[in-house]
């Protein structure tokens, strides 16, 4: 499985129970990416993708359960097992802005784990940058 993930510069993800932010224009950059690929969520992020009408989405609380090898998975309100074996790669978009967190991606694990494959940046809708880190095993 493929994890993509939103974080702050600080690795936040999750404030009490909410997302740090959203973008329409990384949504539909992740629905790109993905394509025809299976492109898992649970309930809580499916919220901001539902509207999308993309048929390649798979709704389920243990999704990161289920996903297969080669499929992706948006990850915004769980901890992420970084030392699980069937993690391919991660990508992470970074906003560049930091705010208030209690759920953080572990950036030492992440490093530890994974290469640096490449790195971009782009405009979003409601962020003038987004960073787009792509990590391999």
């Amino acid at each position: 499985m493929i994890i993509l993930v939103c974080t702050d510069e600080s690795g936040g993800m999750l404030f009490h129970g909410r997302r740090q932010s959203q973008d329409r224009i990384l949504r539909d950059k992740i629905l790109d990416l993905t394509g025809d690929s299976v492109l898992w969520m649970n309930a809580y992020s499916y919220g901001q993708f539902q509207q999308e009408g993309a048929k390649n989405l798979r709704v389920d609380e243990e999704f990161l359960q289920k996903a297969a090898e080669g499929e992706f998975c948006f990850v915004e309100d769980k901890p992420l097992n970084l030392e699980d074996e069937r993690i391919e790669g991660v990508i992470r978009y970074c906003w560049n802005r930091t705010y208030p967190a209690d759920l953080f991606l572990d950036e030492k694990k992440l490093r530890a784990r994974f290469l640096l494959a490449g790195r971009k940046e782009f405009a979003g809708y409601s962020h003038e940058k987004i960073t787009q880190e792509v990590y391999v095993r």
